[in-house]
């Protein structure tokens, strides 16, 4: 449901009609791009937000329908351009994505989950958005439910991704979350599996499941190939979540990852989707 190492963006997948893919693959490579220059190699934070400037500039000429300047990034604006023009995309959701890239630079700490689903409305959200901007679904009750999927998903990657994540010194737990059970950053950094740390991630994880259940009823409000990607997707994201409570919540000390063999769980799931309000659990 991905391309290489952007999570939660399904790419020019099977499923995607073939002419939406250009655009697609354009906005993928955009924030692929800006992404590897937030987190990528051995730059120090000072280069990475000069970088991430001189990339909101390009942006904002492609927008305004100039030529692309910065040849670092011809190959990124010029394919984009195109597609902005051709779709109408909304330029705003471009930026959101930069001005989360270039929070991540700094490897902020969260003091609640409302500042961290922030992030998520800038890091994650305006995939989804653009993907419905594209199918022309545009209501207010489907981008909140868009929003709802690509916030779990997003907060779904981060609770896999603590054994991966905080040797980097990157904080994705609230602090409001880990001092409910007692813990610091500083002690989740030391990935210490213990009850205290496997309870909160057991929060945590419920958390984003309550949120994907909300948005998930959006699967039948896209039309054709796009819901069934649609449906994968969800699925994909509860399939984690049920991974990380098979090994009991111990994300501090190893990652759990979808495999082939999962992929006839993930199909028949999705089958089972039906047009009524989501319940307490995925569909078995």
């Amino acid at each position: 449901m991905s391309i290489d190492h952007y999570e939660n963006f399904p790419v020019a997948s099977v499923l995607c009609p073939p002419s939406l893919r250009p655009a697609v693959v354009a906005i993928y490579h955009f924030a692929r791009t800006a992404d590897d220059i937030a987190d990528e190699g051995d730059a120090p934070e000072s280069q990475r937000l000069a970088d991430l400037a001189a990339y909101r500039i390009e942006l904002q000429r492609c927008a305004a329908g100039e030529s692309a300047q910065d040849a670092r990034w011809l190959h990124v604006f010029g394919p984009l351009a195109v597609q902005m023009r051709r779709f109408a995309l909304p330029p705003q959701l471009l930026a959101d994505l930069l001005s989360a890239f270039e929070q991540d630079t700094g490897n902020p700490r969260y003091p609640d989950r409302a500042t961290l689903l922030d992030y998520c409305r800038r890091s994650a959200d305006p995939i989804g958005r653009l993907l419905l901007h594209l199918y022309g679904v545009r209501d207010a009750v489907a981008l909140q439910q868009s929003d709802a999927i690509c916030s779990a998903l997003q907060l779904i990657n981060f609770w896999q991704d603590f054994s991966v994540d905080l040797p980097r010194g990157r904080h994705y737990a609230p602090v409001a979350d880990a001092a409910r059970h007692g813990l610091t950053l500083e002690q989740l950094q030391m990935q210490q599996d213990s009850p205290a740390t496997r309870a909160m991630v057991r929060e945590l994880c419920l958390w984003a499941r309550e949120l994907m259940l909300s948005g998930a009823p959006l699967v039948h409000r896209l039309p054709g190939r796009a819901g069934w990607e649609l449906r994968l997707v969800v699925q994909g994201g509860l399939r984690i979540l049920e991974k990380i409570e098979q090994m009991n919540h111990a994300t501090l000390a190893r990652r759990p990852k979808l495999a082939a063999l999962d992929a006839p769980r993930l199909l028949w799931r999705a089958l089972g989707m039906r047009a009524r309000p989501a319940t307490a659990r995925s569909p078995a």
